[in-house]
């Protein structure tokens, strides 16, 4: 099938791009010219800047060109009337006007750009954490406006979005919600696939141009992400030449890390890459304490984690555009990941008398060697049409993403001088392709048909196996801790949509069908599980523009979040023999409505962005601990209830003067479910919140300051309840080499205070715990621009004319 849609994809680039006049070429003249030389204020050459010449009569575009490296250009034409337009980003537009070519050339000398001090047309804001742009269906945030962003890692950038949340264990979550769909480019990658938390730590912060969190996706967008989508938008730049920039990461505990991105834009071809390589020893741990009081039998326990993980890894992006014409082009493009990590973890426990007095006390060292790599590739092809936004695309994708994780155990009992032996070897392998195909018609003045099909088929496979070394010097399996997991996932989808536009209210609609077709199996014993269902899911967007420009936002989307791999594999790691994390093969989707009324208010010297959001759930998946007569505890995911949850959350910037700034983001949200497991009802009623502040100065010139405070408020759990976090990192920025160079120190995690706290309380278990992923960090970037020119951030409110609404 991959094979037949490979020679249909073809056939449609052959066929659109027949044109016997694609690689003609205007026959040279000797027509006079009209030349100059660009510079800025600093008079330096600014290279590749467009310039356009105009008929001085009706203002028609006769021919553009752009600035060589040295700032130089040349424009040949006839003889005529004419004015001429030179604009580059950031920079103010410069036109030259009353030139009347004849047949002498016009030599007009140095022309000088001056640095621009308006903003783009477009809606944007300095979020809580990122500038943010607003579009009718998603928020978007260009990361590079955050000075804590400087070094990042994928993992660290979005624990810095709005919204936003990356715990200590690396799982994302968004409003309080891990049922969130990653994604790269708009597309579900191996990066994101099953292994998410680890790949993204790995990832070069350095590749990402921004980050668009949709809350409702409309119906062009996968289904799959109960409370909505992350969408990672790797860099590619559009100004010709070359350009990009370089940067090195030094930090203590041990992160060190070089990278750069690199574009070259021709005419006919864009040629784009970037690299980064990482070193990192992340030092972590942790504490607990546990009673457990059985019919027969009670047990008390406390438990010390120290962790050590990390080691070497290293990311590479290639790819091209080839622009056939002018209406025509095929983008090629591949990713490479490749890790080599060791991850020790030495966890004592002490078990105790119910007096308090220590009767035993075990170490067990889990040394894991680590390996992984991701090979991704794919092609795009582009049809543009004369109407303007009419546009057809195929898009073909594979991936590929393989896991070694092996681990040797020793268990040391200084009671009885025993020592336990143990190794689990888990392999892990994902594979997925992906066809799909988008047509854009615009219809009337303002109207916008789109139609689409997409098909996702995935595999996944998951080899795992305990063994403990016996008196006879054998291994012995361990019979619950041993399968081979097969998961296979195959989405077939189609989608309509249409908006348009009357006077100031916009609005869009659509609906999408997704047919499923899931299976399961277990090799060792067989058991399979096979699930296939049709679904159809709608989405609306509407947007009313009041006369000040603020702006109300009405949406629904309902959703569905199908099982991850995780939680349908029946085993997961061994490192802790006591509280073991398992999978669910029986887990059914869960399906939600969301609803949100949002509004855009400005004020004189900021804007604030605030909504208000419901959403209702069935089958909700929660993991719940259940202990067995030995006090083991277990996590286990289950269909647990239906869910009603409420939230509100604010989004505001404001500018004091034009050195101080501040950017806050605030979501508050309220949870009420109602179910049960085995008969014990485990409702809930959840009131918490969230929030960042971030603060911004220029201290002196080019000398940029900011900190960031963030905090999480407790929360009631189905069975227990989280404790407060709060972490405060600060920022100091330096500009150097002329503008083009950046050097940022940072500490993250001042106070050393980043640490999961919760209490879990069941009818026999009481267990009190705290851990912290990584300690305090401090950390020294510096970044070099490679023909490009630094954006300082003035643009730090809502602006423009509202047509992205």
């Amino acid at each position: 099938m991959i094979k037949t849609y490979l020679r249909v994809f073809l056939l449609l680039i052959a066929f659109a791009c027949f044109n016997p006049t694609v690689f003609s070429q205007e026959s040279s003249s000797k027509l006079p010219t009209i030349s100059g030389k660009v510079v800025d204020e600093s008079k330096q050459a600014v290279a590749f800047a467009n310039v356009a010449l105009y008929q001085a009569e009706d203002s028609s575009l006769v021919k553009g060109e752009v600035t060589d490296v040295n700032g130089n250009f040349s424009i040949k034409a006839q003889p005529s009337n004419y004015y001429l337009k030179i604009t580059f980003l950031s920079y103010q537009a410069k036109v030259k006007g009353n030139l009347r070519l004849t047949t002498k050339n016009i030599e007009l000398g140095v022309i000088q750009l001056r640095a621009s001090t308006q903003n783009l047309d477009e809606v944007e804001v300095t979020a809580e954490r990122s500038q943010m742009e607003l579009k009718l269906d998603k928020r978007v945030f260009n990361i590079e406006k955050d000075l804590s962003n400087a070094g990042a890692n994928a993992a660290e950038i979005l624990d810095n979005i709005p919204s936003v949340q990356v715990d200590v264990e690396g799982n994302i979550s968004l409003r309080g919600s891990q049922n969130v769909r990653v994604l790269i480019d708009g597309k579900m990658s191996s990066i994101t696939g099953t292994s998410t938390a680890d790949v993204l730590r790995q990832f070069s912060g350095n590749m990402i141009e921004k980050v668009e969190v949709i809350t409702n996706p409309s119906a062009r967008y996968d289904a799959e992400g109960e409370v909505g989508i992350i969408n990672i938008v790797l860099k590619k730049e559009e100004r010709r030449g070359i350009n990009g920039s370089v940067e090195a990461v030094a930090g203590y505990p041990d992160n060190y890390r070089g990278s750069f991105n690199l574009n070259y834009r021709t005419e006919k071809l864009n040629l784009f890459t970037s690299y980064g390589a990482n070193y990192r020893r992340s030092p972590g741990g942790g504490s607990s304490f546990q009673t457990f009081n059985g019919p027969d039998t009670s047990y008390i326990y406390e438990s010390e984690n120290e962790r050590e993980r990390g080691g070497f890894s290293n990311n590479i992006r290639l790819g091209s555009d080839w622009f056939i014409n002018n209406k025509n082009t095929i983008t090629v493009a591949g990713i490479y990941q490749f890790s080599d990590e060791k991850n020790i973890t030495e966890l004592t426990y002490r078990d105790l008398f119910s007096s308090g007095e220590l009767y035993r006390e075990v170490l067990r060292t889990d040394t894991e060697n680590e390996d992984g790599k991701t090979l991704e590739s794919s092609i795009n092809y582009t049809k543009t049409f004369d109407r303007e936004d009419q546009k057809f695309t195929v898009d073909l994708q594979w991936s590929e993403r393989d896991d070694l994780e092996k681990s040797d155990i020793t268990e040391e009992n200084f009671l009885t001088n025993n020592t336990l032996i143990q190794k689990s070897r888990n392999v892990e392998a994902n594979k997925t392709y992906l066809i799909q195909s988008d047509y854009i018609l615009p219809i009337g003045e303002d109207g916008m048909f789109e139609t689409g099909v997409r098909t996702t088929l995935r595999t996944v496979e998951n080899d795992f196996k305990v063994e403990q070394l016996d008196s006879n010097n054998q291994f012995e399996v361990f019979q619950n801790f041993n399968n081979d997991f097969i998961y296979q996932e195959n989405i077939y989808a189609a989608y309509v949509m249409y908006g348009n536009k009357i006077n100031n209210f916009s609005y869009q609609a659509g609906l999408r069908a997704e047919y499923s077709d899931i299976g399961t199996e277990l090799k060792i014993g067989g058991e399979t599980n096979s699930y296939k269902y049709l679904n159809f899911f709608p989405s609306a967007h509407l947007s009313y523009e009041l006369e000040n420009k603020d702006n109300f936002q009405l949406s629904y989307s309902r959703r569905i979040n199908r099982p991850r791999f995780r939680y349908l594999l029946p085993f997961s790691n061994f490192s802790d023999a006591r509280n073991i994390y398992a999978g669910n093969p029986d887990l059914q989707p869960e399906y939600s409505d969301s609803y949100e009324l949002g509004y855009l208010k400005y004020f004189e010297k900021g804007s604030i962005y605030s909504s208000f959001y419901y959403r209702y759930r069935t089958g909700v998946i929660d993991r719940i601990t259940i202990t067995d007569s030995l006090g083991i505890a277990t996590r286990l995911p289950v269909n647990l209830a239906t869910e009603n949850n409420f939230g509100f959350e604010a989004n505001g910037s404001y500018k004091f003067n034009k050195k101080i700034s501040m950017n806050a983001n605030v979501n508050f949200y309220r949870s009420i479910s109602k179910g049960s497991y085995e008969g014990q009802e485990l409702n809930n009623d959840v009131f918490t919140w969230n929030g960042r502040m971030v603060g911004k100065a220029e201290i002196l010139p080019k000398l940029d300051f900011q900190t960031s405070f963030n905090y999480r408020a407790p929360q009631k759990t189905n069975q227990g309840r989280q404790k407060s976090l709060y972490s405060l990192d600060l920022s100091l920025s330096k500009d150097v080499l002329k503008g083009k160079g950046t050097i940022v120190a940072s500490v993250r995690d001042v106070f050393n205070s980043r640490k999961w706290r919760a209490i879990v309380e069941t009818e026999n278990l009481y267990r009190e715990s705290e851990f912290q992923w990584r300690a305090r960090q401090f950390l020294v970037s510096f970044s070099y621009r490679i023909n490009q020119k630094k954006n300082r951030g003035d643009r730090d409110n809502y602006e423009g004319n509202g047509d992205d609404f």
